[in-house]
């Protein structure tokens, strides 16, 4: 019998791989985006795809997402004026408060207590 394939030595995802689907990530941070929809975007099966994307990244696929939207959500609400449940929605949380509540997970602040721009 051959031996199996192992890649416990690999380092994850190839590059081009990891680009494509950070860049479709960007792209669709608005939208609910499943672990199967993301694995399709690079031609795996969900679980190989998590399992390599968490070995290039070090965090689970669902984890760098929410990181992304709350970076997203960080430099709109640096540089606009627009309502926080506004940004919640543009950056993909269902919910205002849903947003709060992870905002002040990762940063340690509610996203009203960061700096806003003035009114014009």
């Amino acid at each position: 019998m051959p031996p199996m394939m192992s890649f416990e030595g690999s380092s994850g995802l190839p590059e081009h791989a990891l680009r494509r689907v950070t860049a479709y990530i960007a792209d669709n941070l608005h939208r609910s985006l499943r672990l199967a929809e993301l694995s399709a975007v690079v031609h795996m099966s969900p679980f190989h795809f998590a399992r390599l994307f968490k070995r290039s990244t070090g965090v689970p696929p669902h984890r760098f997402v929410v990181r992304r939207r709350i970076d997203r959500a960080i430099a709109s609400l640096s540089t606009s004026t627009t309502p926080i449940g506004t940004i919640a929605h543009e950056v993909g949380f269902r919910t205002p408060s849903h947003f709060t509540t992870t905002f002040r997970r990762i940063t340690g602040m509610t996203p009203s207590a960061l700096g806003r721009p003035a009114h014009e």
